[in-house]
């Protein structure tokens, strides 16, 4: 299989966005797509504050390495365009497994046979997917940590279809654009990442909404008891409330239902989303 030049990302909010500017920071061409005009305005205001970032944080970067990071981006709203020469599609629409199926079967139909898809879903299996792809041998899963110029891991995860050729393609796809890829070799609800991750987030959320103690408590006993340098309602805020919001209103359990009805009435409606709208349960 030929090696991934040319990178699409579907989805340009928190994530989707720090996805497509570290690959372009490592010297792939960039296509950023998403649904309109007012989101990829959005999108250049995150790209220009993610190489602020960049030049503060990373070696090498406040040499003009940031800037011309940019010039490799491109920015789409024709998902006709924006796949037409992928080698690499990652999908990072929001965690609705009705939209994503909506998405991928318009994918299928509009990209070269060549391109692999892979999707960046933090609780849903590839395999809920796979048959929407069209391809089930080139789709796999690839999932970034937030704040990937620092938590550095690509999780990569392909179902009992997909290619070793692709399977590997993307590991290298990882390794290449500064990461360091994470190999699993069965398919796991919440990758290793998330199966440590999400039991403590739920553990917080359950706190919070029984009353047993508030946000900025729960963070600090975490921080100091383990070291930790963030709590889970700072890792709530880093991830985005929407998109905690998302994965909790599509949980089947009551604890999940309830917590997705907390943050919409307390947070979203009032339109603190978290770091990237300035306010969460803390303000930045």
């Amino acid at each position: 299989m030929a090696p991934i030049h040319n990178l699409t990302v579907l989805g340009t909010g928190v994530l989707g966005s720090q996805i497509a500017y570290q690959a372009a920071f490592h010297g792939f061409a960039v296509t950023a797509y998403d649904v309109d005009d007012d989101a990829l305005s959005a999108a250049r205001v995150r790209f220009d504050r993610l190489a602020a970032i960049y030049r503060s944080q990373v070696p090498g970067a406040a040499d003009g390495k940031a800037e011309e990071a940019l010039t490799r981006l491109r920015l789409t709203s024709d998902l006709g365009d924006a796949v037409a020469d992928a080698d690499l599609v990652i999908e990072a629409v929001p965690e609705v497994l009705g939209l994503k199926r909506e998405v991928y079967r318009s994918l299928a139909a509009l990209a070269p046979e060549r391109t692999i898809f892979a999707t960046n879903s933090s609780t849903l299996l590839p395999s809920d997917l796979k048959e929407s792809t069209g391809r089930p041998d080139r789709f796999l899963a690839l999932h970034y940590a937030n704040n990937i110029w620092a938590q550095n891991i690509a999780e990569v995860m392909g179902t009992a279809e997909t290619s070793p050729e692709s399977f590997d393609a993307v590991v290298a796809f990882a390794r290449e654009s500064g990461l360091e890829p994470v190999e699993i070799r069965k398919e796991k609800a919440g990758y290793v990442l998330n199966s440590l991750l999400v039991p403590l987030l739920n553990a917080a959320a359950g706190l919070l909404l029984q009353g047993v103690a508030d946000p900025q408590t729960i963070d600090k006993t975490w921080r100091i008891a383990t070291g930790a340098p963030s709590g889970p309602f700072q890792i709530f805020d880093v991830v985005g409330l929407t998109t905690a919001y998302n994965i909790s209103s599509n949980a089947p359990d009551a604890g999940s239902q309830a917590f997705a009805r907390y943050l919409k009435e307390n947070y979203i409606d009032h339109g603190k989303l978290g770091v990237a709208s300035g306010e969460g349960f803390y303000r930045y």
